[in-house]
């Protein structure tokens, strides 16, 4: 497995500039005109966050129970401490695949002089109890109580039809298991759009990175990265995007609220790993393609 396969830990790969400016008439920012000569062919989401917010709220499951398992090591720490402790290194995490923070958390128990479980185990316990809080969510969008646009960012329906509308090969590479995606994505609607493209995490974490599909992408198509535009909420796609030069759109999406208003704390680690353009959804998207395709000048 080529090491550009890999997903590295967050850390800012870019300095940010002094300034920022939002295209004319709009909350859209852009961080950085985007080196790209010709309009996108391909383009690249995020699913969690980025379009589905069936799993918002999940660090509200994943910390509580990592805090229990570190608490069982007898550690001295207060729950405050620990609370603390394991919220900074999910989130330095978020992005990657979630085995990734149960093998942090195995490294944590280990340092604390427990004996940790194997990561594969932590993921299930996660899992179970994440389940647990959202299965109401997938039960009324299979029963049809709640319509797919309530779990999803805003005007993700009307941006995604667009795409399809300039024909334009769309894809999904997601951190969350495989299986569980593909449903997400088909109780949302959302297959429809990327048809047999929705790729998500593996049992062999190590044969699944989001770097690995883009890699398919410009392969199997055999384009340059340029044709390539990516949307995410995590720093992994971001930065794996501009690694082959394509142009990264930041999802700063405020997941529990739906508000239109970025999030500061994704959008800062967004533009720290080379974003060109920050938005909190996608209401603006018929100026935001305007702009990608070169339709328009601001």
């Amino acid at each position: 497995m080529s090491a550009g396969y890999l997903e590295e830990d967050y850390q800012p790969t870019v300095t940010p500039p002094a300034s920022t400016r939002l295209l004319d008439g709009t909350q859209i920012e852009l961080v950085r005109p985007p080196a790209r000569r010709k309009p996108p062919r391909h383009v690249l989401f995020d699913f969690d966050g980025t379009l589905s917010l069936i799993r918002e709220g999940w660090p509200e499951v994943m910390v509580p129970m990592m805090v229990e398992v570190l608490q069982a090591t007898g550690t001295r720490e207060s729950v405050d401490e620990l609370r603390r402790s394991v919220f900074e290194f999910v989130m330095q995490l978020n992005g990657k695949q979630t085995i990734y923070q149960m093998i942090r958390l195995a490294e944590e128990v280990r340092r604390r002089g427990g004996q940790p479980e194997e990561p594969p185990v932590y993921k299930q316990l996660y899992h179970d109890r994440l389940m647990a809080r959202i299965e109401g969510r997938r039960e009324s969008l299979r029963s049809g109580r709640i319509r797919p646009e309530e779990m999803l960012v805003p005007w993700s329906l009307e941006l995604l039809g667009e795409l399809k509308r300039r024909q334009v090969a769309m894809y999904v590479a997601s951190g969350t298991d495989e299986p569980y995606v593909l449903e997400e994505a088909s109780l949302l609607g959302l297959d429809a759009f990327f048809g047999p493209h929705i790729y998500g995490a593996l049992d062999d974490y190590k044969t699944f990175s989001k770097a690995k599909v883009i890699e398919r992408i410009l392969r199997e198509n055999e384009v340059e990265g340029d044709s390539l535009v990516g949307f995410g909420d995590g720093y992994v796609e971001i930065q794996n995007i501009k690694t082959v030069g394509g142009t990264a759109v930041a999802v700063a999406s405020d997941e529990a609220g739906r508000s239109g208003r970025c999030d500061p704390w994704k959008r800062q680690r967004l533009i720290g790993v080379g974003a060109d353009l920050v938005i909190a959804d996608y209401r603006e998207y018929r100026p935001l393609i305007d702009y990608l395709w070169n339709e328009s000048i601001h």
